[in-house]
């Protein structure tokens, strides 16, 4: 299997210190004493050699040492010099501990290690640890225990506290890294190779901000989809921009776009350290997929009814018993038991009640986990009760958490519970909380197998005519559109909007209004109002054609008073639009840094900023996505029927929503937009008002297929191409999607025991499922794979014709680190070599790696697959000897 990049940061086998005079301690900084001490308390896997760049045998050692890793703890000064020899000696990674580096030097370390093809890890760290391997690189404090959690944080300070706090609390890693400001290998590198790392199960990140949005979300979702990752994300700004020009910017912050994006991105977000390494532990026990119905086991009604309360809080749902099940259960708990909603076994439960209603609570369909919550009780047995928990575990099926409270009496049972790895807490709203997390993994794990195209399958936008206005537009140096000009745009993307025309008089309104039909509305329009109400620029049902005059120069007037200095293009007329049962919506887009556009849904009108209600979501969307977005707003529960009124046209929602996706797609110039409101009811929908920002385009992205404004790149339809197969049928080739995981397990299976050791140079049979993972969901940008997808068709038992796809071949490229070639690899069915299938397959895979900007695409194939390097070198390879393993053949070729 491929070696990852940063495999000579995290799993070394010789490691060089500089960090001075080792034999003379005092002459040492006090972060190189630090350093040595917990190197030298250790015994590390590997060969550890200290090195002093001062000394004078320096060049003759030189000559001899070789190390995968280097570890700097030196003054500022020196940290050049230091990097430049580790680069010289061959050392392919580095640590540098430091601290208070401006970023001045930072860059000029960072460019040094780029030169000299070291991966470096600082400055402004604490450095990393691995302790399978006994390295202690880090300022952390001592080595953390061994376990399958990773840490990685950008907090120096919240490193060595979450490390002691995870010491006394039997917490182990496999890793644990600490990065500061201005380092070099960021937390999205550091994710990638966590994501492949075999020693992690989960990972837990202390979050305090990112630089690349796209480089993060790429990274976070390919580990999130291996392993569950939980983040702790500091630094909330409240909500609000003063500066901005709709209601959407000014009520969501930036902590609703970073909800919005863990969400998107598969992971859970938490909100203290100690709930980050609890919602860890739960992931990591790898329970199936739960919906959020938790069951309440208690021995008392009190913290049952406390555990009730923080199940709504956190809006799941509380686990009932069905009535069958609690028929059956009756007989086998005490007879003041109640099983109605709690299941409130009473003071006088013991171990076989709690074990018989953990047992109906696992199996019945109506619940989605198990929260056990244990008082103690003078006569009762605190250790028979978790044993029984632990004796009913192996057949839940399903999460069982436990709440032992109390103190001194439940130490025992709390052993008990964690050598069983069954989750325990202190008190019930903790062990919901954790329930709560549980949930929303497997809930946003549904968000990340989303891949949805730019644009939809609905009627085609007329994307041309849109750019036209925005292009007007800015070459008038304006930012903000019209009402008139806004709601052209959305008309070129089929969002139903209300007729509106611009009056510049009062007669030319009145005779407007008259054409349309009363009632009419009237509003003021203008580039410099953004809230018409505010000013006396809207007027609602106005009945007739002298109203409509008069209302006109009152509004005109009134305007000019109040905003002396804002430009006025006239007055707006549309016919009022009344629906006894419509709900009023606002779909809005924000331009978050560093996210980019973020589509918001909510409850519209003019009081949106006092309801506050705003749902979030990264473009592009589809339907699943839409629908999930619009339940997640608190005006979804008025959209169905309420108070008497039917329910809303939901469909057509989500079709708006879709569209607004599209233009978000599409349009990379805008910046924000108001679609407030959208009336909507159960025969349609239809926008009465709408204000859109704009700017220029951001560098990198606009034209067609470039998405590079987005965080999260489309679905490439753009590469779906048929192929007519040599031979005779025809099969198509596209991007991977999620849902080929199947169809990519049994082309793997089926290949020959040769083919298999040709592609993955290992015998196994199957792919893992975390490589199978990592091989289905990709980011499209620095992650390309394409398959060749073949259709047969045959005759079902009623005659009807069904089809049956069969992935045939894949080829895939990964951008190297240098961000400017990539390394390619291919397979092809064994039923199907021959057909063309490779050179095909080959030939578009390039073809994408070339629309990426890329220079060169290169690979490895092994010295004895002639059939591979004939391939090759037809299509114009260059083939070479690769040095660094006479196996291998290194194949280039420039793009």
């Amino acid at each position: 299997m491929e070696k990852h990049y940063l495999s000579p940061l995290f799993t070394p086998q010789s490691v060089i210190v500089f960090a001075g005079h080792v034999d003379a301690p005092e002459q040492l900084s006090a972060q190189a004493r630090m350093l040595v001490a917990a190197l030298q308390a250790q015994r590390f896997e590997g060969h550890l050699r200290f090195l002093d760049i001062h000394s004078t045998g320096t060049l003759a050692d030189l000559a001899q040492a070789r190390a995968d890793l280097a570890v700097i703890a030196l003054p500022p000064q020196d940290l050049i010099a230091a990097l430049e020899i580790a680069g010289r000696i061959g050392c392919k990674a580095a640590v540098m501990l430091s601290s208070g580096i401006s970023a001045e030097l930072a860059t000029s370390l960072s460019n040094i290690a780029k030169r000299e093809g070291v991966q470096l890890l600082g400055p402004n760290s604490l450095g990393l640890q691995r302790p399978q391997l006994q390295l202690n690189a880090s300022l952390a404090g001592p080595l953390a225990r061994r376990g399958p959690l990773a840490l990685v944080s950008q907090s120096g300070a919240l490193t060595s506290s979450m490390l002691d706090w995870a010491a006394t609390n039997a917490v182990g890693f496999s890793t644990v890294v600490s990065l500061g400001p201005h380092t070099a290998v960021d937390i999205a590198q550091v994710l990638d190779f966590l994501a492949n790392d075999a020693h992690t199960q989960s990972i837990v990140v202390y979050l305090e901000g990112i630089s690349d949005a796209r480089h993060f979300m790429s990274a976070l979702r390919m580990a999130a989809n291996a392993k569950p990752v939980v983040v702790l994300k500091a630094g909330r700004k409240p909500a609000g921009n003063a500066a901005a020009h709709t209601h959407s910017a000014t009520i969501v912050g930036s902590n609703d776009v970073f909800d919005a994006a863990l969400r998107r991105a598969g992971a859970v977000r938490v909100r203290s350290f100690v709930e980050l390494f609890s919602a860890a532990k739960c992931l990591a026990s790898r329970y199936r997929p739960v919906g959020k119905r938790l069951a309440l086991v208690t021995n008392g009604g009190g913290p049952g009814v406390l555990a009730a309360d923080w199940i709504s809080e956190l809006q799941l749902e509380l686990g009932r018993l069905s009535a069958h099940s609690a028929e059956a259960l009756h007989p086998l708990v005490p007879p003041l038991a109640s099983l109605t909603d709690l299941i409130d076994l009473s003071e006088d439960a013991d171990a076989s009640h709690f074990k018989a209603a953990l047992e109906a609570a696992g199996k019945d369909r109506g619940i989605d986990g198990v929260l056990a919550i244990y008082s103690p009780k003078a006569g009762h047995d605190a250790s028979a009760v978790a044993h029984a928990l632990t004796e009913v575990k192996a057949t839940l099926g399903k999460p069982l958490l436990s709440c032992w409270m109390g103190d001194s009496t439940v130490h025992a049972a709390r052993s008990i519970l964690q050598a069983a790895e069954i989750p325990s807490f202190r008190t019930p709203e903790a062990a919901v909380g954790a329930f709560g997390n549980i949930a929303s993994f497997y809930q946003n794990q549904l968000l990340l197998q989303q891949t949805p195209p730019p644009l939809s399958t609905l009627a085609k936008p007329d994307i041309a005519g849109a750019r036209l206005v925005i292009e007007s537009v800015l070459a008038e140096r304006r930012k903000v559109l019209t009402e008139m000009e806004s709601k052209t745009l959305l008309a070129a993307f089929h969002i139903p909007v209300t007729r509106t025309i611009l009056a510049r008089s009062a007669n030319e309104a009145m005779m407007i209004a008259t054409q349309l039909g009363f009632p009419a509305v009237l509003k003021i329009d203008s580039p410099d109002i953004s809230h018409k109400s505010d000013v006396g620029g809207v007027a609602l049902n106005l009945m007739n054609a002298t109203s409509v005059r008069d209302t006109y120069n009152d509004m005109m007037h009134t305007v000019q008073r109040l905003c002396p200095d804002a430009r006025i293009h006239g007055v707006t007329v549309q016919r009022m639009v009344r629906t006894r049962h419509g709900r009023e919506i606002c779909i809005g887009l924000v331009t978050d840094a560093p996210f980019g556009p973020v589509i918001a849904f909510g409850a519209g009108g003019t009081m949106i900023e006092l309801i506050d209600d705003r749902a979030m979501e990264l473009p592009p969307l589809n339907q699943f996505l839409a629908r999930r977005l619009i339940e997640r707003s608190r005006v979804a529960h008025t959209l169905g029927e309420w108070r008497g009124s039917p329910a809303v046209d939901i469909d057509l929602l989500e079709q708006i929503l879709l569209r607004i996706s599209e233009m978000v797609c599409e349009l990379p110039q805008l910046r924000e937009m108001d679609i407030n409101p959208i009336i909507v009811d159960a025969q349609g929908a239809l926008a009465v008002d709408a204000r859109i920002v704009i700017d220029t385009a951001p560098a990198g992205s606009g034209g067609v297929h470039n998405y590079n404004h987005l965080s999260i790149l489309p679905y490439p339809a753009q590469y779906e191409q048929l192929w007519p197969l040599r031979g005779g049928g025809e099969y198509t080739v596209r991007p991977v999607q999620p849902d080929d995981a199947h169809m990519l397990q049994h082309l793997v299976q089926g290949l020959s025991k040769e083919s298999r050791y040709f592609r993955f140079v290992s015998s196994m049979h199957e792919l893992p499922p975390a490589l199978l993972a990592r091989f289905t969901l990709i980011d499209y940008d620095r992650e390309m794979a394409l398959v060749a997808v073949h259709t047969t068709r045959s005759a079902g038992e009623d005659g009807q014709m069904l089809e049956s796809e069969r992935i045939i071949g894949v080829s895939r490229y990964v951008t190297n680190p240098d961000k400017s070639s990539c390394e390619f690899s291919l397979v092809v069915a064994d039923d199907f070599a021959g057909k063309g299938l490779g050179t095909r397959l080959m030939l578009s895979i390039m073809d994408v790696a070339r629309d990426k900007g890329l220079s060169e695409i290169e690979g490895l194939v092994l010295t004895h697959n002639p059939g591979m390097l004939k391939l090759m070198r037809s299509l114009g390879f260059t083939v070479k000897t690769f040095d660094e393993d006479p196996d291998f053949k290194l194949v280039s070729h420039p793009l």
